[in-house]
């Protein structure tokens, strides 16, 4: 399943922050997300997993096919590891968590309610329900945020399966994941600010 984005542009509140944002992205690929802090990479993948509406342009992506992830965990802390996962199985008509489970590092934790984890513990349940989604398109937005060096690899583990699978995964990311992916640059697709659109150079 493809994700092919044609000419967007995207708002953060309401001012625009990017323009012209063309990419495509196939079954089998990764792509990262680059740029600056403040450039727009959360309102770009926010704007794609549709929870914020395009100011222009077109998003084309199969129904039911994105698994979005983004800096909160969100996670049910009086419930338990195994009981999380379990939970997001029936959001997503999906069955088995132990695949899940094993990917993360989670099985001897999976008795614990997830309020006595640690923060990579909830950092790597929350990315643990991306197997349990069925979802062939990963949309993820700074994944690592609070792993440790042995998480980041059971990361970067569960999306090159993922990628061998035949899924994709478009991420933003500062950090090497240990694995080849193109690379989206979002500084040329900056958003110029209205009110300086008719600027004369003259007056310069």
């Amino acid at each position: 399943m493809d994700l092919r984005v044609t000419d967007l542009a995207c708002a953060r509140g309401g001012v625009p922050v990017l323009e012209g944002v063309s990419f495509a992205l196939s079954g089998g690929h990764a792509l990262f997300l680059r740029g600056p802090n403040g450039i727009g990479k959360t309102t770009l993948l926010r704007t794609l997993a549709g929870l914020q509406p395009p100011l222009a342009g077109e998003i084309s992506v199969p129904a039911e096919s994105m698994a979005y992830a983004a800096h909160a965990d969100g996670l049910k802390g009086t419930l338990s590891v195994a009981e999380n996962l379990r939970f997001w199985a029936r959001v997503f008509g999906t069955r088995g968590i132990d695949r899940a489970l094993e990917r993360f590092n989670l099985v001897d934790l999976a008795d614990r309610q997830a309020q006595n984890l640690s923060a990579g513990q909830k950092r790597r349940l929350g990315l643990a329900r991306l197997l349990v989604t069925g979802r062939p398109i990963w949309v993820l937005d700074e994944p690592t945020v609070s792993l440790d060096a042995e998480s980041v690899q059971l990361f970067g583990q569960a999306v090159r399966d993922h990628l061998d699978a035949g899924g994709s995964a478009l991420i933003a990311t500062h950090i090497d994941l240990g694995f080849l992916a193109e690379e989206l640059e979002l500084t040329p697709f900056r958003a110029v600010p209205r009110d300086l659109e008719d600027f004369d150079e003259a007056f310069a």
